[in-house]
């Protein structure tokens, strides 16, 4: 089970990914089981509900990925 510390982490990284970034991930997401969402439904789902499955996805297999999180661009 992920610990706390590394469940906000976690959550923290997936709130500032976009939507292609999510898909991406939960595309290439190695789980022990089928991920097989169409493209439809990512692509008109709420972002929020595309987060939500692949924080749920991620917590189910105990594991947080390398995310290509954006960095902020200085101003």
């Amino acid at each position: 089970m992920l610990q706390a510390h590394q469940l906000e982490e976690l959550i923290c990284l997936v709130a500032v990914l976009d939507r292609p970034t999510l898909i991406r991930h939960i595309r290439n997401y190695r789980a022990s089981f089928p991920v097989d969402f169409t493209d439809d439904f990512l692509e008109t789902s709420s972002i929020e509900r595309v987060r939500h499955i692949f924080v749920a996805l991620c917590m189910h297999c105990q594991c947080i990925p390398d995310l290509d999180v954006p960095t902020p661009s200085a101003a």
